[in-house]
């Protein structure tokens, strides 16, 4: 069973600039069928930013999302784990935060993200959470 985030975690980053377009970060998710990438100036993790965040945070209060930057939506600072940290600690770290996802940092750089479905995959895989991480993302627009 795994023990550590290294064991679990979904390595390399897709990464934005600050000042990246919400557009931009977008099409980029679209492009790694993925929900959300990290916001990095240069080396330093800036924050996440979901789908969620831009549909939620930017697109819902009628924001132009050509015009507004990723780190203006994201979520700074966040809550960050090693890749020796141990699978439990970024559990009760996804707990006490309320989060999903966590960027995986070493030496001061992002080298992964472990979530939630990462760790459904390891912890329980027959449940409905590791089936859906599992899936394919469906990018039909229909529905």
């Amino acid at each position: 069973m795994a023990e550590k985030v290294k064991d679990v975690m979904t390595a390399g980053v897709v990464a934005v600039r600050p000042d990246a377009s919400l557009v931009e970060a977008a099409q980029l998710m679209r492009t790694q069928n993925i929900g959300d990438v990290v916001v990095a100036d240069g080396q330093d993790v800036i924050g996440v930013l979901t789908d969620r965040d831009i549909t939620v945070r930017a697109i819902a209060e009628g924001t132009d999302p050509m015009t507004v930057s990723a780190q203006a939506v994201c979520t700074r600072n966040p809550v960050t784990v090693t890749p020796e940290d141990r699978l439990a600690t970024a559990v009760a770290l996804m707990r006490e935060h309320a989060v999903r996802r966590l960027p995986v940092v070493e030496n001061g750089l992002p080298v992964g993200v472990v979530s939630l479905g990462d760790v459904a995959e390891v912890e329980d895989p027959a449940s409905a959470l590791a089936d859906i991480s599992r899936a394919e993302p469906d990018t039909r627009g229909d529905a």
